[in-house]
């Protein structure tokens, strides 16, 4: 297991950054390990596998979606217990409209394209 970078350093790291002026809205996602499935079985622990390369293109990507000036994303790794950190995402952009799409659909692609989980009754 990995920790989590500090998310208020994120934020005024964007903040400082030279187009900050256009920034309206910033939002983050913190995922964790529940202690149920989906189904609402019982999980002790996970196995999180992260494909690092697919990681940086998606980020890479998503820097260029309308209305987005800044993202940033954590991924853990390992064998994680109930609690644990899954992931950090920070999405910063002009309108929530576009902040609020950037974050849904950055989230979703990491969790389909970049993350391997193994929940562990």
């Amino acid at each position: 297991m990995i920790e989590a970078p500090d998310m208020n350093a994120w934020m005024d790291e964007v903040k400082a950054q030279p187009d900050a002026a256009g920034i309206g809205m910033m939002l983050m996602h913190r995922g964790v390990v529940r202690g149920t499935t989906r189904a609402g079985d019982p999980v002790s622990s996970m196995m999180l596998g992260v494909d690092r390369e697919r990681l940086a293109e998606i980020l890479e990507e998503a820097r260029t979606w309308e209305g987005l000036l800044a993202v940033r994303a954590w991924i853990n790794e390992g064998l994680l217990q109930v609690g644990d950190d899954i992931m950090v995402v920070l999405v910063a952009g002009d309108i929530r409209e576009n902040v609020f799409a950037g974050l849904q659909r950055l989230v979703g692609m990491l969790k389909t394209e970049v993350v391997s989980e193994e929940e562990k009754p």
